[in-house]
């Protein structure tokens, strides 16, 4: 992963004659890395502490400081003024191109705003899992249609409006996602049913190289993975069409859970 996340900081800082990417993508994969180092240490915080590096560095310094929209609203602007910068190279590693490589990884380890969800009492799902998720392609066109309204109403001082609706976004988000959490005693309610960056990480992710498997020769059917896994993924199915999938966030809570080292 240093390796993969280093090859795109040098990619970009050449292409783009900018030190910032060199650094931005090398801190990443070093977090990355460290996270990864720490659990094969058996550290039992080791996802958390990538989880706030990343997620820390991402909405302080990217967001707050250098004003810069990271959320889904960023990504139209830079898109529809034709600028390959901040958001859409963003989004192209880690939200579209990057799942092919590493699936829903970016929610497990990078997310800022499951930062924060997952400091919440219900990492288990304490309910079945609800038939919302059409809600995340409602939020996901609402996105789109602010961004282009803006545009087509001319609308002054664009930054400006970008980083108040970077901040009023954030603020919605956690604001929804703690409440959810609660009303249906699950932390990762939020990014099952309303989180509009899915609709971009799924259909990817379903082709993802890394994958947790399952060596049926050493399962006992204990269902210990099924009862950790906070996205509801029927994990000890090695096909693609798996049950919740393409939800999978390579927390690796099911392979610690495993009695038999199955997975």
């Amino acid at each position: 992963m240093l390796a993969i996340f280093g090859t795109v900081a040098v990619t970009l800082w050449l292409t783009k004659d900018n030190l910032f990417y060199l650094l931005n993508f090398s801190y990443i994969g070093i977090s990355i890395a460290l996270g990864i180092s720490l659990y094969i240490r058996e550290y039992k915080h080791a996802r958390r502490v990538t989880q706030l590096l990343v997620g820390c560095y991402m909405l302080l310094y990217l967001g707050l400081i250098c004003n810069e929209n990271m959320q889904i609203e960023g990504f139209w602007y830079y898109l529809f003024t034709g600028v390959f910068e901040a958001a859409t190279i963003h989004y192209a590693v880690a939200k579209i191109f990057g799942p092919l490589l590493f699936g829903r990884g970016w929610c497990g380890y990078a997310c800022w705003t499951a930062m924060v969800l997952d400091f919440l009492p219900y990492k288990q799902p304490k309910q079945p899992r609800k038939k919302i998720g059409f809600i995340r392609y409602i939020t996901f066109t609402l996105s789109l249609i602010f961004v282009a309204t803006l545009f087509l109403m001319h609308a002054g001082d664009m930054e400006r409006i970008m980083f108040l609706s970077f901040i009023i976004g954030n603020l919605l988000y956690y604001a929804v996602g703690i409440a959810l959490a609660f009303i249906l005693k699950d932390n990762r309610a939020f990014c099952k049913y309303i989180c509009p960056i899915t609709v971009f990480l799924k259909p990817m992710s379903y082709f993802s190289v890394l994958r947790i498997k399952c060596d049926k020769s050493k399962c006992v059917s204990c269902g210990k993975c099924k009862q950790v896994c906070p996205m509801d993924v029927d994990i000890t199915d090695n096909s693609r069409k798996r049950a919740n999938g393409a939800e999978c966030i390579l927390c690796l809570e099911c392979v610690k859970s495993c009695p038999k080292k199955a997975l």
